[in-house]
């Protein structure tokens, strides 16, 4: 599917994002609306932009169904966000407006075609006025609900499993094969370093780690050839960064999946190994796993997937994944607003239980 990028731009500066300007913008899709003033709700204003408002609409705006409140979403802090905004805008436009999906309801999306821009824009509901609950990484899940979890994401792997319109998205990055997420830990290594130093890192981090953090390195390249390499399987729609900090469970206790910046064309295992090994306690993970693995499977093909590989090869993709999640986390510092300590744990302690170094052939 090829869009068209809106004609009127996308301001780099919070204060020219206007009333007049949003009129504008908008009128790509809705000849006639007229945003007759916009009053801010809340802002939060970090690597990307979250400005919650609310809009007085002329009759045109109210009969399109634009609610009074909305988020605008896009990259006003001048950040270098490596075309995150964009590729989150393009997600809306060419994959969430078309099907019912476990994501936010969007009303507008615009981006900017600049090589050198990376801006974009939606304009999505406001969850936070629903009386839902956002995901907080230091929630404790529990096993019930993480299987739940587990069956929007598999709506999500099935919605696009193996479908023209995600191979016609050329523009969509391929999982493990664009510099975004190869070259993550190299970008991410100063704050590795800053945890790796603590204590309380220290005192759970295995043995290969603890003591030389370059050895994530291999780790996570040897992970980088398999995911390239030797995982089979057809390709669907992966978020990408599939934690609990990214989803709300809306007030009928439907989880949707927000942050779609490092939305990929790739296979699902991602998505599971990643939030899993973050959701779940130590004890839980490792009493249910194998079931939740096999419970995924069969949500996935329940959504009609072909050619889905079996619970024993899913396993094995499984037990080499747990270093994305390695290197993530390890780069997490805990005033971006996702304390990390005991996810990195987990993840390392999964690590040592599914003999994930090993399985991807690296030998210290």
């Amino acid at each position: 599917m090829t869009t068209m990028p809106n004609p009127v731009g996308i301001p780099a500066r919070l204060e020219d994002v206007t009333p007049q300007w949003l009129t504008r913008i908008m009128q790509a899709r809705y000849p006639g609306i007229v945003v007759e003033a916009m009053d801010e709700v809340f802002l939060r204003n970090s690597h990307t932009t979250k400005y919650q408002v609310r809009l007085t609409l002329n009759d045109v705006g109210k009969a399109a169904g634009i609610p009074e409140n909305v988020c605008l979403k896009a990259n006003w802090a001048q950040f270098d966000s490596q075309g995150i905004c964009r590729l989150e805008a393009r997600f809306y436009e060419d994959f969430r407006r078309h099907v019912a999906f476990p994501a936010p309801l969007s009303f507008f999306e615009a981006w900017d075609p600049r090589p050198d821009s990376g801006q974009g824009l939606v304009v999505m509901e406001d969850l936070s006025i629903e009386g839902g609950h956002f995901g907080i990484s230091t929630d404790h899940m529990g096993v019930e609900e993480a299987a739940r979890a587990i069956a929007s994401l598999a709506r999500i792997h099935g919605a696009f499993w193996d479908s023209p319109t995600l191979h016609a998205a050329d523009w969509l990055p391929v999982s493990m094969a664009n510099p975004v997420d190869v070259q993550q830990l190299n970008m991410m290594y100063s704050f590795a370093e800053q945890n790796h130093a603590r204590p309380d890192y220290q005192s759970f981090l295995p043995g290969w780690i603890k003591n030389d953090l370059s050895r994530l390195h291999r780790v996570f390249d040897a992970l980088i050839d398999f995911a390239q390499t030797k995982e089979q399987g057809p390709w669907c729609l992966v978020h990408g960064d599939s934690h609990q900090g990214n989803s709300y469970v809306r007030p009928n206790g439907e989880r949707v999946w927000l942050d779609w910046q490092l939305v990929r064309k790739g296979r699902p295992i991602r998505d599971f190994t990643y939030f899993i090994l973050g959701a779940l306690t130590i004890e839980e993970r490792r009493a249910n796993d194998r079931e939740l693995l096999r419970h995924y499977r069969r949500c996935l093909v329940e959504t009609g997937a072909q050619g889905v590989p079996d619970d024993d090869t899913l396993w094995e993709y499984y037990r080499r994944w747990p270093p994305y999640a390695m290197q993530s986390w390890l780069a997490n510092m805990d005033e971006w607003g996702q304390k990390g300590a005991h996810i990195v744990e987990r993840i390392y302690v999964a690590g040592e239980d599914l003999g994930t170094v090993s399985a991807l052939g690296v030998h210290f």
